[in-house]
């Protein structure tokens, strides 16, 4: 049975912390790391369902995509929501680890994984991170081995990401070549993405102004929503670890589910 830290260690080979932001929370955020480790949940959140869902099912530890707790909290208590969950967490000595932007970024990351999964051809970083030994980086691009209409392209993504819908700016007969990817809320690739001659970037969601700079610089978005555009690669890690600690029995939540909604 492994420990937390052989987990740890094996995540931080996996997603190198070295890949995270410099204003994110990464790592061990909650835990013992010497004790063992036979039941661990993947989520993409620290919800009150999945907290519900890791305690009731004897979990020792979650890896979780965002961090718990993101910011410095100046007191715990019961009163409110974090400060509940994580007391909850402790009570239950479950062990808690984040990758977030390390794993958004690595090598068998959240972006590599949304460029594969829509065939891209000579997949680059968006922003390359200088001297990385392993050319890795923030985002992904390449091009389409043959061009599609932005209309096609919508169409695999709802489907490669099992949603129902998805908003998009740009014309829906717009041929595309190349394209540019950053899961979760990506708007701020949308620079890079011009600069590196993509026709469209596919992010989970982006505000109202970056939808209007994107129109004005004749680059197309489509937007599946923040939790579409991460989820599935949260799933695809559960089986990973599976597959690198076989005594230990791991899973993707099977409880949380996407705040929002299509009517």
């Amino acid at each position: 049975m492994p420990t937390v830290q052989e987990i740890c260690d094996f995540l931080e080979a996996y997603a190198p912390l070295r890949l995270a932001e410099e204003w994110d929370n990464v790592g061990l955020l909650v835990g013992d790391a010497a004790r063992p480790v036979g039941r661990m949940m993947t989520c993409l959140t620290v919800t009150p369902s999945t907290v519900d869902e890791a305690v009731a099912n004897r979990a020792e530890m979650i890896v979780t995509h965002h961090p718990f707790p993101f910011r410095p909290l100046s007191r715990i208590t019961a009163d409110d929501t974090v400060g509940h969950m994580l007391l909850r967490l402790v009570e239950a000595s479950v062990a808690l680890y984040s990758p977030h932007t390390a794993f958004d970024s690595a090598g068998r990351g959240i972006n590599q994984r949304l460029a594969e999964g829509l065939q891209l051809q000579d997949i680059r970083p968006l922003t390359p991170l200088p001297d990385d030994p392993d050319s890795l980086g923030s985002g992904r691009y390449g091009d389409l081995t043959e061009s599609l209409s932005l209309s096609e392209l919508g169409e695999i993504v709802k489907r490669m990401l099992s949603v129902p819908g998805l908003h998009i700016v740009g014309q829906p007969d717009r041929r595309i070549d190349r394209v540019a990817v950053g899961c979760g809320s990506a708007g701020q690739f949308l620079d890079a993405a011009r600069s590196a001659g993509c026709q469209l970037l596919v992010t989970g969601e982006t505000g109202f102004h970056t939808c209007l700079a994107a129109a004005a610089a004749d680059v197309s978005l489509l937007l599946p929503g923040h939790y579409a555009s991460e989820r599935f690669a949260i799933e695809a890690l559960a089986a990973d670890i599976q597959r690198h600690f076989p005594a230990a029995q791991i899973w993707a939540s099977t409880d949380e589910s996407d705040p929002l909604a299509w009517m």
